[in-house]
Order: C-alpha cells, then structure tokens, then sequence
C-alpha cells in the first residue's frame, strides 16, 4: 500500500511523501500531516516476544515511510538504537501494583522523547538526501521541557542543520533547564520565553505559516522543520513502544495473544497517546487509551463533554511537560472523527483561534469510545508518588504519577479487569523537588541539583550520566525573548537582515 500525506486542512490532491512531509514538518495550509490510509501490521502478534526493538521499528516504520528503502530505514534505526540507551531493551517493562510501567527514559536526556527524537535526526538527513537541492534545515520547535532537550542532543552537530529551542522561562523544571543550558553543538540554540508554552507553541507555528519569512529563509538557504510531534517523523516512531509493551506482556505471561490491554498515558500535547491511538488503528488490541491530565485538564473536559475550551487558567504544576492548554495533536484526532474532512477541520480550528473554544457534535463522540479521560490534583500527584514509593520501592516521576493515579481510579470506579500498562516517560531525577514533595522528605525545597542529590541518597538509585553531568557541564548565557520577540531571534541566529 503506497501511502501519502495529506493536511488535515487541505486537499489530498496535494499529498506529499513521507519524506517530503519530515522535511517540511508542518503543511503549508497550517494544518498537520496525516497519512491518506493506515495499513495494518504485516505480522502476528505471536511474533511480538520474539522481536527486539530495532526490528519491530522496522517492520512498523516501513509501513508510514514507505519512499525510503529497507536500507535507509535500517540504517536510521540502528543509528538511534544503540548505545546511547542505557538498556538494550530501549523500552523495558516493569510491574508494580498490579500494572505494568512502560519505561520510556533510558535515553541519553532520561524522556521519553528521546525514542523518536534520537531517530528524527537520521530520518531528516536522509529524507533531505532524496530531494536535491534541499536547503539547510532549520529545526524550529517549542518545548514544555523535554523535547528541548531531547530534540538538542538529537540534532547537535549534525551537518546541514540548525535547531532554535523556545521554551518557558518559568515552565520546566531546574533540571529539564540545566539540561537545555548545558547541551553542546555549534548548531543548538536556546531561548527561554516571558510567556507559557502555548505562548511559545503558537509563535512557533505563526512562524511556520509565515509566507514572508518562508521566503526570506529561501533566499538565505533555509527551510524550517519541526522537532515536535506535529512532525510524522516524532509521532510514528512512537507507536512502536506500544507493540514493544504488548510483546513483553505475551513473554511474561501476564496476557494471551489477542487479548485486550488498556494504556494510561501522561497527555499534554496529545502525541503520546494519539501514537497509541494509530497503534490500534494498526492492529494492536487495545481496550481504552487513558488520557491522564493534571490541573491543566482541558482535554478531561473534551473527552467527557465534547467541549473544548482553552478559556480557562493555566497552572504551573509539579508535571510542567503537561502544562498546556492547546494541544496540537488533538487536530490529528479531530481530522478522524470529522470522517477526513478538511473542511470541517479547520473550521474547528479556526474557531479555536477566534473565539479559544469548539464543540464537536454528539456524532464525533461515539468515535471517542477508545478514550477515558481524568485529571490528577496536585495533592492526589504527590500522594500517587508517596504511594507507589511505599508499597513497591519505586520513585515515579510526577507526569507518570498523573497517569497511575488516573490507571488507579479508573480500575475502582469501573471495574475493568483488562491488563493496564501505565506509560512511564520521565526519569524521577528530572523532576527532583516534586519527587521529594511527594515523599515528604524535609530536603523537598533544597535548590537545584542539591536535591537531585538527596534524592540519591533518599531512593537509592545510581545517577543517570546525563544528570551527573550537569555537575561540572559548562552553562551558556541563558537568553530570554518575550514572544513577540521569537522572530527576531530567528533572524539573528541565520543573519537574516
């Protein structure tokens, strides 16, 4: 099945490639790239225990970017699995209370973004190898706190490229900042931003859309891309960790072959879970896909009323990666249950501009049965962490407390019995004073890295190198933008006058 790329906003007569849409990021029209049909996987789920994770990425990637030959994809995969995950199982699975955790931070920056993030890099060279006469590559993203990060070490001295980072100057943690700070490269570039991430994401896609600097940046030999999940090349790797957990699930015995598992998923921008989303569309039995949220419950609200409204305050919380009130991929999600229609789309999305809210019909909402949706307090995080520390041992990370504390509700209200995996995507070391609040350790509000140190000593668990390295890495100037200011920015770093 040959597959294409078409806007959710825009005519499929104007599909592109899989290459084509890596390189690009972001469709002209504004809107997101999704495939024109979703093929189903061409092997047995009885074969998932025996597939290492290199070649289930194969046998999954090649069917969303099937312009590039079993060589280049190959190659890709090989070069961002390896040693730079510190397992060569790269997503291993651990069981705690009754339920499996995905772990997905045993990259080289401890996020879950590194899995798609170590591959980007190599699936953008190589996509701009097959268009001659394709400009040097400037990554434009917005960061919530780990994909600045991941997406720096990622690209960092990778030739033909340039990565420009926005983040929120008080919306990530000491660490996710000194991570961001302390990356080398010649091509990595930094800005902290006098707004929240929203501010930052919609200035990076005004950027995008902007025909007048699109044109400038040709003239000077660039084009933009995207280091976000709104780039396939972000979203599809991610699928994979899906069908990875399924696999060791058949191996430890904890399920049969066909039989239903449920997902709790940290959810801010929605492209963790949507990639759990297209995982079904694949084949992978699936029972419910939950969306965990926390203060910030926006999405709560869209998935159990079909209203969603980003008229509402915005707190800065103990999971900053999931502090957003705009989450982009929802767009992706809409464009299925419009039944592929652009139109309606982006009128939604025009409406969500205009006025910061939509409804989507009574119709739309009978498609939304594969999602339950809940938000974890503050106050039920940190007990999640307290708990799961005294009952098993294990530090969870705030974002992945939201998602077991949704998993534990879901399970006592409902009474589903179906094996639920929750989807661990951070490191506890990343997010050290939320950690100690949740043990109520009396180091909770010591600065910086002296709490990633008590937290050492209060855990027990080995440093990652990425963290014990923030000791002595060199910290550039920290350079901070009101939002206003992001284009200019922009221009310095390629010395567009």
């Amino acid at each position: 099945m040959k597959i294409l790329y078409r806007s959710t906003r825009g005519k499929d007569t104007e599909a592109v490639s899989a290459s084509q849409a890596i390189l690009q990021g972001l469709s002209p029209d504004g809107g997101l790239y999704v495939p024109t049909a979703l093929p189903k996987v061409d092997f047995s789920l009885d074969e998932l225990p025996q597939l290492g994770y290199q070649e289930l990425a194969y046998r999954i990637l090649k069917l969303f970017f099937n312009d590039f030959t079993e060589s280049e994809l190959r190659s890709c995969i090989t070069a961002a699995y390896g040693k730079n995950f510190d397992t060569p199982k790269i997503a291993p699975l651990s069981y705690y209370d009754g339920k499996g955790y995905l772990e997905l931070f045993h990259g080289p920056t401890i996020a879950f973004k590194d899995i798609a993030l170590q591959l980007l890099p190599h699936l953008m060279t190589t996509a701009a190898a097959k268009h001659t006469g394709s400009k040097e590559i400037v990554i434009l993203t917005a960061t919530s706190g780990d994909t600045g990060k991941a997406a720096m070490a990622g690209f960092a001295d990778v030739p033909h490229t340039k990565i420009i980072v926005f983040y929120p100057k008080h919306g990530v943690s000491y660490i996710q900042e000194q991570q961001m700070l302390t990356q080398q490269g010649k091509n990595t570039f930094v800005f902290g931003v006098n707004g929240n991430f929203d501010a930052a994401q919609t200035n990076v896609k005004k950027l995008f859309n902007d025909s007048q600097l699109t044109h400038e940046l040709a003239e000077n030999g660039y084009q933009f891309s995207s280091a976000n999940s709104i780039n396939i090349g972000r979203l599809f790797p991610q699928v994979v960790y899906y069908f990875y957990a399924y696999g060791q699930l058949l191996h430890a015995g904890k399920i049969q072959p066909g039989e239903k598992i449920n997902f709790s998923v940290p959810t801010g921008n929605f492209g963790n879970i949507l990639a759990g989303f297209y995982a079904k569309q694949l084949g992978l039995p699936l029972n419910k896909l939950l969306c965990a949220s926390n203060k910030n419950n926006v999405l709560t609200k869209f998935f159990n009323t079909g209203l969603y409204d980003k008229n509402r305050p915005f707190y800065v919380t103990s999971s900053p990666s999931m502090d957003i009130l705009i989450s982009s991929n929802l767009e992706r999600l809409l464009f299925y249950l419009t039944g592929s229609d652009p139109t309606k789309t982006a009128a939604f999305m025009k409406e969500l501009e205009e006025k910061g809210s939509y409804t989507i019909t009574t119709q739309m909402r009978t498609h939304l049965d594969s999602f339950y949706a809940n938000f974890a307090s503050e106050d039920k995080t940190a007990a999640e962490i307290a708990r799961l520390f005294a009952s098993d041992q294990v530090a969870l990370d705030p974002h992945t407390a939201v998602a077991s504390r949704v998993a534990k509700v879901f399970q006592e209200t409902t009474q589903d019995q179906h094996f639920t995996v929750v989807v661990s995507t951070a490191s506890p070391y990343k997010f050290a004073q939320a950690v100690l609040v949740g043990l109520h350790d009396p180091n909770a509000f010591i600065p910086g890295l002296e709490a990633v140190e008590a937290l050492q000593k209060r855990i027990g668990v080995p440093l990652p190198p990425t963290i014990a390295r923030l000791f002595k890495a060199p910290v550039r100037t920290k350079k901070i933008v009101e939002p206003q200011e992001m284009e200019t920015a922009v221009k310095e770093i390629l010395s567009i006058k």
